[in-house]
């Protein structure tokens, strides 16, 4: 009788595990089946975007949107050639000023800063909540020091530094992952070798960590590329008939543009808007599939 007992215990433990394993399987698929549920809800509805923005602006998807200037008077003939030119001048700075400085940080807090230290950490903790920062503060922090307090006025400049300021934290948060994602043992053989700490960063860390970085720093981009509350805080202006010509230029974008066109009341402008919002979603998707790109065509397996 005990020897049935035993063996009727043993059959409940044995059973236990693969009980257990059938709910596991349960949650699994529940939590498959919500994955695909939200990925249809995402595709559904861009795709319903973009079928609207499409019917609405096919008809001035012609050269005249980007080789006209903005015209109130004949929207028929009107364009978007200044709010282009102003988004390149804007990103290219912006990427300028951003980049190398988030980057460098991200080496810094990564190969160099001592944990332990107080100050790193500090550092670290800013930066971490300066990422969900909304945009907006930094266009009230960008019009009260960079445009006011600096005197740089309501220029490319401003609006650089401004969006430069707004993306850095995710370029280095970014920077800092793929950094951290080279093995530690490629370090310490590039070091036992005889490699300085600079060298084993240059000619090691940073060359696999570069699909990494690329990726985040273009993903960084594509989100100052749609940002309009910054830089409608900082005077970006509605209405320009000219190209930027420096730094110190007055400057429109396309966000701000879209705006305006789409505050209007006459029909050709709604039309206007929906023609620049695919410019603008054909250089948001160009940008990602570049970091798609890089970071197939790069990316390493360690």
């Amino acid at each position: 009788m005990s020897s049935k007992v035993i063996d009727r215990d043993t059959a409940v433990h044995q059973d236990a595990p693969r009980l257990k394993g059938k709910g596991t399987s349960l949650r699994e698929r529940v939590f498959h089946l919500s994955l695909w549920v939200s990925l249809a809800v995402a595709v559904v509805f861009l795709a319903s975007l973009l079928a609207y923005v499409l019917s609405e602006g096919w008809s001035r998807l012609d050269p005249r949107l980007w080789m006209n200037f903005p015209d109130y008077i004949d929207p028929t003939q009107g364009g978007a050639q200044s709010a282009i030119m102003g988004t390149v001048w804007v990103i290219g700075f912006t990427a300028v000023y951003c980049l190398p400085t988030g980057i460098l940080t991200a080496i810094y807090l990564e190969e160099y800063a001592d944990p332990d230290k107080w100050w790193n950490r500090a550092i670290e903790i800013n930066i971490q909540n300066l990422a969900a920062v909304p945009s907006i503060v930094y266009g009230i922090l960008g019009l009260g020091i960079i445009s006011r307090g600096l005197g740089f006025g309501q220029t490319v400049l401003t609006a650089s530094l401004t969006l430069s300021l707004l993306v850095l934290p995710v370029v280095i948060i970014s920077s800092r992952e793929a950094i951290r994602a080279v093995p530690q043992s490629i370090r310490q053989a590039s070091l036992a070798l005889g490699a300085t700490q600079w060298q084993t960063i240059w000619r090691q860390v940073l060359p696999a960590a570069v699909p990494g970085m690329a990726t985040g720093s273009i993903l960084a981009l594509s989100r100052a590329i749609g940002e309009a509350a910054p830089l409608l805080l900082l005077g970006g202006l509605t209405f320009i008939t000219f190209n930027p010509s420096g730094v110190q230029s007055q400057f429109t974008v396309l966000p701000i543009q879209i705006f305006n066109w789409i505050s209007q009341s006459r029909a050709e402008f709604v039309s206007l808007a929906s023609a620049a919002i695919v410019i603008l979603l054909a250089i948001l998707l160009a940008m990602n599939s570049v970091a798609i790109w890089l970071r197939n065509r790069y990316s390493r397996t360690w």
